[in-house]
């Protein structure tokens, strides 16, 4: 999922907003690299940790995430998204599956309502990067809303060696509303980002392969 950096309803907004339905009904593409993700970041997480997640989509990952860490804020910025998320929860409650401390809410990583005190042990964004239109300003939030020494986890969509490819066909889909913006990254150029930014890369994966990368962050 993306992220705006306003409360206004951007494009992307919209467009997020709009399939909301659509996408919480869509089956994972890949389990396996998705259970993969999965067991790599639970690795990283203490039953002590605050976590934020970014582009939480309908929260099916933070449904799964949360049990392992004392409290998990998982946010987006498509209120669609996070009303499907909210009512998942309010049905895994009824079944008494609920995680006391998972909330969900409709947020950005500049909105005030995810400024802590004491900050964050973990933030993670999975399939976002590529959709942020300011990467760098994205990055410099999120080093700064960390605990010193704290994650940061990411999977990331990398198709710029297919760019010529797409492109053309994104580029077309975007003028009539179809497709969100996306920005074209290969493996280096996401590390290279996220390292640039104030972090040290700790693991990285390739799941599923050959175009998202998982990595792994700690900022310094």
């Amino acid at each position: 999922m993306a992220i705006a950096w306003t409360n206004d309803m951007t494009p992307s907004t919209r467009f997020w907003d709009k399939i909301a339905v659509k996408y919480a009904a869509s089956p994972v593409k890949d389990q396996s690299a998705y259970e993969k993700t999965l067991a790599r970041t639970i690795e990283h997480l203490g039953p002590e940790d605050d976590v934020l997640e970014l582009g939480c989509g309908t929260g099916s990952t933070a449904l799964l995430l949360a049990a392992n860490v004392r409290s998990y804020l998982a946010t987006d910025f498509a209120p669609g998204m996070v009303r499907i998320a909210d009512d998942k929860l309010e049905a895994a409650q009824q079944k008494g599956e609920a995680v006391a401390g998972l909330r969900f809410a409709v947020a950005d990583v500049f909105s005030e309502s995810v400024e802590t005190e004491q900050g964050y042990d973990a933030i993670l964004g999975y399939n976002f990067l590529h959709l942020v239109e300011t990467p760098e300003d994205l990055m410099a939030r999120v080093h700064g809303l960390l605990k010193p020494g704290g994650l940061f986890i990411s999977k990331t969509v990398c198709l710029k060696d297919k760019a010529w490819l797409f492109l053309p066909l994104i580029k077309a889909m975007q003028l009539v509303g179809k497709a969100p913006f996306v920005k074209m990254y290969s493996f280096a150029s996401v590390e290279n980002l996220i390292s640039r930014s104030g972090f040290e890369i700790i693991e990285t994966g390739t799941y599923p392969e050959p175009r998202s990368r998982f990595v792994v962050a700690r900022k310094v």
